[in-house]
């Protein structure tokens, strides 16, 4: 699991190792060196003779370049520091002079932008190390004008120093030009900006580097690996059943949309549910059948439900009657599920909300709940509930606006996007492991459907412990992507294959040999 910590916190854990005299930068610059030096071979024949260029601003991240730059200068590179300040770190500046480097004062002829950027981009690699975590806001001056210069520009392998220069550090915000990098080296710990929209697109692959510091109390985000999903999945025994391992209520679907129902329920079958029982219009029902031929369609026992895929949003469509009575089949699930008026305790079971499900939710909804809108859904659930909010302002903060969802309906909430971002009751993550193929039609009804799956088999635990329900959508949403994945092959894929390609996952991800100590029959959480 990777633990994102704030800016602040990072700070405050630094602190006691830098009064006891720990060289934190060195330590920092030679792992950042190292890597550096392993991506050079990995595109080049030879680390020596490659060029590298410096992006250095005044604060600390500069300091970890320069030190960074000196080493690979002798080790045979190149190394040209390019100045945005006239304040450098002077520890840093002597290394790098002493290693054979060139220092470029940028900051004293500012008319040479264009010349230095059409120089940096012939270099084989870029170290982005002109802002860090203490700075606030976009990039400005100088190193703004660079940054814009190099992206017009061949971009050559950027690594970013701690983070890419210009983006949110604790809220992933992109207020102004960033240079996009390959590779992000973080020092101590992620921070929260590297895992979010929309500045985690701009992050390439994360590197975290350990440098020994000691964090209280609990990150900011989380964001589950592939070995926390197989740890925590529940894997029946010799004395399980259907009904031990969960049953999928479902009602999604209309006559319009009748693929929605197809989609959810062959997600749901082929996560692993012990049964899904179809709620709906004989109609899609049929189609469900058709496709599915080990759903049901009798009434009994149901563990958890996934409601609203392919049920028309809007009070007006159910006054109609073109949502065939959908909604109204919602609504009864969501109040016995939530446990205010369940005929018996076992009633009270975790719910999928997705699509039209989201207007038909109560004032209030307990955090067993897991709402899975996208960012259009989710400004419309916050603005009907007192929030001046559009899917733009949801898209630049998605943090912010789920956990406002969170805070406003009590439920957890799963924000489906390039970047996924679950706020739980205790717990915040961001998943990014889908491919972008996996934004068409009908993913999202195969994510409702998986996920209530892996709800339904943890049911009475969910409903005990509900924290536990944004882990579990965590893992669905890293599941949902690696499916998208493998169904893609680098191209192009529809919800059915995605749907399809789950049980592969799942198998890839249970293999043994991998150290991962499991009893059959039980979950064990990754928290």
């Amino acid at each position: 699991m990777i633990e994102a910590w704030s800016a602040a916190d990072v700070r405050a854990a630094e602190e006691p190792l830098l009064a006891a005299g720990v060289p934190l930068m060195e330590r920092a610059s030679f792992a950042l060196a190292t890597q550096v030096l392993r991506d050079l071979r990995a595109r080049r024949r030879s680390v020596r003779g490659a060029r590298a260029a410096l992006l250095v601003g005044a604060g600390n991240n500069g300091g970890d370049a320069l030190h960074a730059g000196a080493y690979l200068a002798r080790r045979g590179v190149g190394v040209t520091a390019v100045l945005t300040s006239e304040r450098a770190h002077a520890g840093g500046l002597s290394a790098l002079r002493t290693a054979g480097g060139t220092v470029v004062e940028l900051h004293a002829s500012p008319q040479r932008v264009g010349v230095l950027a059409d120089e940096v981009a012939r270099c084989d690699v870029v170290l982005d190390g002109l802002l860090g975590i203490g700075a606030r806001g976009a990039l400005r001056g100088l190193a703004a004008d660079l940054v814009v210069a190099l992206s017009s520009r061949r971009r050559p392998w950027v690594v970013a120093v701690d983070l890419p220069s210009g983006i949110g550090v604790d809220d992933g915000a992109v207020p102004g030009p960033v240079l996009r990098a390959d590779r992000t080296v973080t020092f101590g710990a992620a921070k929260p900006g590297l895992l979010l929209p929309p500045a985690a697109g701009l992050v390439g692959e994360l590197t975290v580097v350990d440098l020994g510091l000691t964090f209280g109390g609990e990150p900011v985000l989380r964001r589950l690996e592939a070995a926390d999903v197989a740890r925590s999945w529940p894997v029946p025994g010799p004395a399980d059943h259907k009904y031990t391992r969960g049953v999928v209520g479902l009602v999604a679907g209309t006559s319009t949309y009748p693929g929605a129902a197809v989609l959810a329920a062959s997600a749901a079958v082929r996560a692993g549910a012990g049964m899904v029982r179809y709620v709906g219009p004989p109609t899609v029902g049929r189609a469900v059948l058709g496709a599915r031929p080990e759903v049901v369609r009798a009434a009994g026992r149901v563990q958890a439900w996934a409601l609203g895929s392919g049920v028309p949003a809007g009070l007006e469509v159910a006054e109609s009657g073109a949502d065939d009575g959908q909604h109204a089949r919602a609504r009864e699930a969501l109040v016995e599920a939530s446990g205010r008026r369940a005929r018996s305790p076992e009633r009270t079971v975790p719910a999928v909300v997705d699509a039209g499900g989201l207007g038909v939710l109560e004032t209030s909804s307990p955090p067993w709940f897991v709402l899975t809108p996208h960012a259009g859904e989710l400004a419309t659930l916050l603005h009907a509930r007192g929030e001046d909010v559009d899917r733009a302002a949801v898209e630049a903060e998605p943090l912010r606006w789920a956990r406002s969802a969170h805070d406003l309906t009590g439920a957890t909430v799963l924000l489906k996007g390039a970047v996924t971002v679950v706020v739980g009751s205790d717990a915040a993550y961001s998943q990014a492991s889908a491919p972008g193929w996996l934004a068409t039609a009908g993913a999202g009804d195969v994510l409702a459907g998986l996920l209530a799956a892996m709800l339904a088999a943890r049911s009475g635990e969910v409903v005990e412990r509900p924290a536990l329900a944004a882990e579990i959508a965590a893992a669905a949403a890293l599941v949902h992507g690696l499916a998208g994945e493998r169904a893609a092959c680098g191209g192009p894929v529809a919800a059915l294959d995605v749907a399809e390609a789950v049980p592969a996952v799942v198998a890839e991800l249970l293999a043994p040999g991998d150290g991962r100590d499991r009893e059959p029959g039980r979950g064990v959480s990754a928290s």
